[in-house]
Order: structure tokens, then C-alpha cells, then sequence
């Protein structure tokens, strides 16, 4: 792969994109033996997990079909006020339904724990979550996570969909920012 000048932003890449790619091969291998024979309905929370979902999916050897939504914490600057918006909902009634919400990352999981408890009032059969990277340290709630690709410390992280200011969604690993990239120096 050509060298991006997106890279230059990068302190320190915490998981290749080999790394992520294998241990989605193990979670798809999982997901096909707990939804073989059942209505399988994968749930992406935009914009960040558009990646995950893009290349778990690929590899799921099952059926499936797929909707998205986007949901949205705010607060007064980077402080959430634990009060969720719904930015696009569902298309697909989940009645009767496995829902497997998939995740980029989970941090406090405030606003995924919201988002579950709204999607078990739909009547689905089942709800579970994927995510491709958990913070434990972060973790203000417990949500219960089935599929977890791996834990990480709690520090700002980019790259395989996750965002600073819109940008480095596009780089195939997960690293940090410089810290002059985002006033960290100063």
C-alpha cells in the first residue's frame, strides 16, 4: 500500500491491518456456528463501524441482511449528557429477529446501552453486540459484549472508520494521533 499523508498524523499504530483482519476471521467463524439456521439481521451504528461491518459481513458465510443506524450522545463539548438521538433508524422490523449490533469501538458504552435497551423493546428474538475494539478503562456502564476483538487501553484512537474531526476513517489499522495534531502539546 501506497504511503498516505494521513500517516504522517500517526504516533503509534496499535493494530495492523493484518491484526484486525485475523481476528475477524475468528469472530465471523464464531457468529457462523451461534447464527447457523437462524434469521441473522446485523445492525451497524454509522459512521464508525462502517468498516467492521464491511469486512466482518464478507467473511460470514451465512445468510444475513444488514440495516444501520445512527445515533447520536451530545452534551456541551466532549461530555455527553447521557440524553440519545436518533439520526437514521432502522428500515427492518426486528420482531422476531437475532439482531447482532455491531460496533467500531466501546468506550463508556453509555450510548450503547441505550441503543440495546431500545432495540430489545422492538421484540427481536435476540439482541447481542460485536465490536471490533473495547476500553475497559472507560467503561461507565457494563454492557455485555459477545464478540470483542480486542481490548485496548483508554487513549484516542484512529483509523478503521474511527475518526478525529471526520478524517483518518480510511487508514486500515487503528493508531494514535500526534499529539500536535490535536493541540495535545500545547
Amino acid at each position: 500500500m501506497a504511503h498516505s499523508p494521513l500517516e504522517n498524523d500517526i504516533e503509534h499504530v496499535l493494530l495492523t491491518e493484518e491484526a484486525l483482519g485475523q481476528r475477524l476471521d475468528e469472530i465471523a467463524r464464531q457468529i457462523e456456528t451461534d447464527y447457523a439456521d437462524k434469521d441473522l439481521l446485523i445492525v451497524g451504528v454509522l459512521k464508525g463501524a462502517l468498516m467492521v461491518v464491511a469486512d466482518l459481513s464478507r467473511r460470514l458465510a451465512i445468510p444475513l441482511t444488514m440495516d444501520w443506524m445512527a445515533v447520536s450522545s451530545y452534551g456541551s463539548g466532549t461530555k455527553s449528557s447521557g440524553v440519545v438521538r436518533i439520526l437514521k433508524d432502522l428500515d427492518a422490523d426486528l420482531l422476531d429477529r437475532h439482531v447482532l449490533v455491531v460496533e467500531d469501538i466501546i468506550d463508556s458504552g453509555l450510548t450503547l446501552s441505550w441503543l440495546v435497551a431500545n432495540l430489545r423493546s422492538r421484540g427481536p428474538a435476540s439482541v447481542e453486540i460485536a465490536t471490533m475494539l473495547r476500553k475497559p478503562d472507560a467503561a461507565k456502564v457494563d454492557v455485555d459484549v459477545r464478540y470483542v476483538g480486542f481490548d485496548i487501553p483508554n487513549e484516542f484512537v484512529v483509523g478503521y472508520g474511527l475518526d478525529y474531526d471526520e478524517r483518518y476513517r480510511n487508514l486500515p489499522y487503528v493508531g494514535t494521533l500526534k499529539p500536535s495534531v490535536y493541540g495535545g502539546d500545547q
